[in-house]
Order: structure tokens, then C-alpha cells, then sequence
């Protein structure tokens, strides 16, 4: 995978990453700016946090745009795809980190809840990668890496409906491999572990595992796998979950 002091594997190519503002999200626009892509950061309100990180990732030498939009809405989805083209003039990489969260036992979980966060997480994937299909095929070499949890591959409580929409996410990624391989777009899943970012508190299926690494994850570690698989050196693989979780899972 690439680190620091390797080349710009991603010279000349444009990424967009959804939920870009902060935590994992940012950390992935980071790197991929620093492998030379042009980024195109996304938030859902938090323009300050947008502009920030694009702030961040000229300083840093690289080009950046912010984006606001909400994608569980099929128009603003498309607004944003064709905002992101005028910009750049292309799109070869699709980052889907945008997500909901929440921990609530299955008895507590009201049906608008259960659509709220199945909508947040699965149905964003899907809004976004349907419209960023037609340009990436432009490309020659697209890229779709979507971000998952480890919650997807392991049995936690409170939070089924969470894990439903991770696991749906695998699905979309296993599916969308197969259908887009012939116009040459990967299709992956990253599913972090226990990450370091900011949060009010532990979540409680975290409390009582132990992970074997000992420690929890840093959000460069779940990039520095995004980065990889948006790049050439990863060109042969295509519908595969890599958990950067510390044996978690």
C-alpha cells in the first residue's frame, strides 16, 4: 500500500468522497490528494468542516473543491455528480463513506428509524454509484470503494439495523463487480474496525471486544487501504471486503 514518500499513483485522476468533512472521510480525501488525485469533498450541511479539508488539502499542494448535498435525495445526488463534472471535467474514482448511525435495541427501533438509517447508509451507496457509473466508464479506470464495518461480518447487538444496511453494502459491492466489470470499474468494500475518531462515546459492541492488535484503529489506516484501491497497482482486484479491523473479525 502507499505511504509516505511514495509516488502520485493518482496523477491526473478526480475522486470524489462522500462524508468528507471529518473523521475517516477526511483522512481518505487527504490521501488520495496526497497520491495526486483532485478531490471533490462532500458534506451533507457542514459547509465550515467542507471547506476546511479542502483548505487542508491545498496547503498540502494538492486540488480540492467542496460540495454540499443530501444523498438520499435522487436530485441532489444528480446536481452534485454534474456540479463534480464541471468542476473537474472528470470522475474516475467514487468514494462512499457517507453514513448514519445509531445504537438501539431492535424493540426500540421504530420502522421510519429503520428507513432513516437503512437510507442513510444503503440507499446513499446506491443513489451515488448509479450516477457516477456513466462517468467513470468514461474513464477507462474507475474506481468504487465503499466503506463498510466490521459489524457486517461479526454478531453485535444494538444495532441491527446498521448492520442490515453494512451488510447490504457488501451485497451492492459483490453485485456491482460483476456488472460493471466489462466497462473495467473495481468494485470494493473497506470495513473499518474500531477506529479513532471523534464521537461522544464508545459504542457498546466495542466495549467488550478485544481486539488482537491491542489498540484501535487510526482513519489513515482505513485511507491508506482506500488509496490502494483506488490505484494502479490494484487493478486486478474487484468485488473484495478488506477489514482493516486489528483481527477483529
Amino acid at each position: 500500500m502507499p505511504g509516505e514518500g511514495s509516488a502520485r499513483e493518482l496523477e491526473g485522476r478526480v475522486a470524489l468522497v462522500t462524508g468528507s468533512a471529518r473523521n475517516i472521510g477526511r483522512a481518505i480525501a487527504l490521501a488520495l490528494a496526497d497520491g495526486g488525485a483532485a478531490v471533490a469533498v462532500h458534506a451533507r450541511s457542514s459547509e465550515a468542516a467542507a471547506k476546511s479539508v479542502v483548505a487542508e488539502i491545498e496547503a498540502r499542494g494538492g486540488r480540492a473543491a467542496w460540495f454540499l448535498a443530501e444523498l438520499t435525495d435522487p436530485q441532489a445526488v444528480r446536481r452534485l455528480f454534474d456540479d463534480v463534472r464541471g468542476t473537474f471535467g472528470r470522475l474516475d474514482i467514487l468514494v462512499n463513506n457517507a453514513a448514519s448511525r445509531a445504537d438501539a435495541p431492535i424493540e426500540r427501533i421504530s420502522l421510519e428509524e429503520w428507513r432513516a438509517i437503512t437510507a442513510g447508509i444503503l440507499d446513499t451507496a446506491f443513489l451515488c454509484c448509479q450516477a457516477a457509473i456513466p462517468l467513470l466508464a468514461e474513464s477507462g479506470r474507475g474506481a468504487i470503494v465503499s466503506i463498510g464495518g466490521v459489524a457486517a461480518h461479526c454478531a453485535i447487538g444494538g444495532r441491527s439495523h446498521v448492520v442490515a444496511a453494512k451488510s447490504g453494502i457488501a451485497g451492492l459491492t459483490r453485485g456491482l463487480s460483476v456488472e460493471l466489470a466489462d466497462r473495467n470499474i473495481t468494485v470494493n468494500i473497506v470495513s473499518p474496525g474500531y477506529i479513532n475518531t471523534k464521537r461522544d462515546h464508545i459504542p457498546p459492541h466495542f466495549q467488550d471486544r478485544k481486539v488482537p492488535l491491542g489498540r484501535p484503529g487510526e482513519p489513515e489506516e482505513i485511507a491508506a487501504a482506500v488509496r490502494f484501491l483506488c490505484g494502479p497497482g490494484a487493478r486486478y482486484v474487484t468485488g473484495q471486503a478488506i477489514q482493516v479491523a486489528g483481527g477483529w473479525a
